[in-house]
């Protein structure tokens, strides 16, 4: 049989593609991710009993869009990265970049402003030595669901999927934390929360090439 005919031969009867089947895969698994990290954090850790009282904040707003902004950065990022041969990556980067300075420039603002003896306890809170662990604990079903998801699109730079995988998955797991962390200083968000992300990206950066590979 000549090429030409198998081609048709397997081609027959063959329907239009759903080109949006995979987004649709990863945004249900990111779903079903969020449900688990709420469900772990609530059963584990435990939502903070002053929630309520802390919407009414302007800090606890300010933490909360920036674990949800960089969340957002991550996500769109790793749909990029997952296609085959995707490069473009310049404004998820850009604005990582901007929204880091940010709240670094707030940051040392509020480490400015406060009285010298207060300025290692708005640094450290009451909980920098859990909170980076507890991140990389609560990112681990949003790991799942992302290289689950990423898979279905066939990346190519594994090492850089899985590092921008790792990523997206530390910035929700901040973002369910924050459900339970009662810290609301720039300087605690900006150190303790960014390292929690930064151990998951250099975890999905170990582990995407063995994970993603098809």
């Amino acid at each position: 049989m000549k090429t030409d005919d198998l081609l048709v031969l397997l081609a027959a009867g063959a329907g239009p593609v759903d080109t949006r089947l995979p987004v649709r895969r990863f945004r249900w698994a990111l779903v079903m991710a969020t449900l688990a990290g709420i469900v772990v954090m609530a059963a584990s850790l435990g939502v903070r009993p002053t929630l309520g009282r802390d919407t009414g904040l302007p800090m606890f707003w300010f933490k909360e869009l920036f674990c949800l902004a960089l969340a957002a950065i991550g996500l769109v990022a790793a749909l990029r990265i997952a296609r085959p041969g995707a490069t473009r990556l310049a404004w998820p980067m850009a604005l990582l970049a901007a929204l880091l300075v940010v709240m670094g420039a707030a940051a040392g603002f509020q480490l400015w402003a406060a009285p010298a003896q207060d300025r290692l306890g708005v640094w450290l809170g009451l909980s920098w030595n859990q909170c980076p662990f507890n991140i990389v604990v609560l990112s681990a079903p949003f790991f799942i669901a992302l290289i689950w998801g990423m898979k279905q699109l066939a990346p190519t730079r594994l090492r850089l999927a899985g590092a921008i995988a790792g990523f997206g998955s530390g910035a929700m797991g901040a973002l369910v934390y924050s459900l339970h962390c009662p810290e609301l200083t720039a300087p605690f968000i900006v150190t303790w929360y960014v390292l929690g992300m930064l151990v998951s990206t250099g975890l999905g950066a170990l582990l995407g090439p063995r994970l993603l590979r098809w």
